[in-house]
């Protein structure tokens, strides 16, 4: 196998990779992957018409067909970069391309009639004295095109290389100028490398604008569940005249409760990063099940009766509900999830004495078991309607005296280690 021929093999190979990347990607639309399609086999085309003139041992006979292969060669090539500019996005009409190459055709049918850019004799294929004012003019111009394409298709994005611009740009004057100047043959390699660079290149540049146009989406939706969530909270709050700034500070302390669990070594495969966030933003929610007790229940100034109580004890399992009908199609599946169950299980016991449901120890949502210990310790050291508010020492006492039985003793080992922390 001649130099050559490992060449021409090497491009077509490089040609066809592309080709099948393209038919099986979904990331371009079909009118993209038309023009890709258009570029890669142009350039397979071309590399052929190279190799059999070149690559092939010649015989006189097949001068005519060679001529008619080498013209259409010679007129495929400057639409390159007409073909890649649309590919790149820059939108042409068919017909202007169709123009562009019956223009070339008829350029080189002419030049191939009078001899002036090729022909074939009797040993084989001749340049002709203008080939470099008639094909490298056309070469020139595709070049220019195509760089002024990049540039113009580079200006759409955030993120832009002019250095990998410029590198295509060198790959392709590296192999023209040899075939120019020395006659070797290893222009489409160099053509078919760029193509290949400005594919993956034009790839990047949209999977990168993709990337952050998700993250842009998921910061709207994130400030949009913070809106939510604030707005519901505020409603429980307007209801619920007793809570004060219970919700601003239960959502401290969840957090701070979370954090310190984690630097403590406790629950830490649990308390990733997202879990603490989504502990923080859905705390305020707890109680929003509150706004579906009657008003004479929940701001009566005074004990509630053991019906009234058994009342208010629905809007546990009732906020869960509220959570799921509210947030559904808003927030992802996980984040409704990790909110119901602070709602619904924030008043579940460790011994199992809690409600709605009776769960004990490990069976309650590690989020509803932070809840709780930030809820009550909140709830003991405010001043309420129907109490005065607890000293922090002796709220703190009440705590680790429930340890095991209403809290989950891990937990309020690390209340207990940072207490101080815990100041209203």
């Amino acid at each position: 196998m001649t130099f050559y021929s490992s060449v021409f093999m090497l491009t077509e190979l490089l040609m066809l990779a592309m080709i099948l990347h393209v038919v099986g990607y979904s990331g371009f639309t079909r009118e993209q992957k038309v023009w890709y399609l258009a570029t890669f086999l142009t350039v397979s085309f071309c590399a052929a018409a190279e190799f059999a003139v070149h690559g092939v041992e010649y015989r006189p006979e097949l001068a005519i067909p060679l001529t008619v292969i080498t013209v259409m060669q010679f007129s495929a090539s400057p639409l390159l970069g007409v073909l890649f500019s649309g590919a790149l996005g820059i939108h042409h009409r068919g017909r202007f391309v169709a123009a562009y190459l019956a223009v070339n055709l008829l350029v080189e049918s002419v030049a191939a009639c009078n001899g002036w850019v090729f022909s074939f004799d009797g040993s084989g294929y001749a340049r002709g004295p203008l080939f470099l004012p008639i094909y490298g003019s056309f070469s020139v111009a595709t070049l220019a095109y195509l760089a002024r394409n990049l540039i113009v298709v580079g200006q759409r994005f955030r993120h832009r290389d002019a250095r990998t611009i410029l590198m295509m740009l060198v790959i392709l004057v590296a192999g023209i100028v040899p075939m120019a100047a020395y006659r070797i043959n290893i222009t489409y390699v160099a053509i078919s490398i760029s193509a290949s660079i400005c594919y993956i290149y034009y790839n990047d540049l949209v999977q990168q604008n993709v990337k952050e146009d998700l993250v842009d989406n998921q910061k709207r939706i994130s400030d949009m569940q913070t809106q939510i969530v604030s707005g519901m909270a505020n409603l429980i709050e307007n209801r619920d005249l007793e809570t004060g700034k219970h919700i601003t500070r239960t959502g401290r302390y969840v957090k701070l409760l979370a954090e310190r669990a984690r630097e403590d070594g406790v629950y830490t495969k649990q308390l990733d990063d997202r879990f603490i966030t989504l502990m923080t933003m859905m705390a305020p929610l707890h109680d929003i099940g509150k706004i579906l007790v009657p008003d004479r229940i929940l701001q009566k100034p005074g004990k509630l009766t053991p019906e009234e109580f058994q009342t208010m004890k629905l809007h546990a399992a009732q906020g869960g509900k509220v959570v799921h009908e509210i947030m559904e199609g808003i927030a992802d599946e996980d984040s409704v999830n990790f909110a119901a169950d602070i709602v619904s299980y924030h008043h579940e016991r460790w011994n199992g004495t809690g409600y709605p449901e009776g769960l004990k120890g490990e069976e309650i949502p590690l989020s509803a078991r932070i809840m709780a210990i930030a809820d009550v310790y909140d709830a003991l050291i405010s001043e309420r309607c129907y109490k005065k508010a607890y000293p922090v020492s002796e709220a703190v006492e009440i705590i680790r005296s429930e340890s095991g039985h209403h809290f989950d003793p891990q937990l309020v080992r690390v209340f207990l280690n940072h207490q101080g922390e815990f100041l209203p």
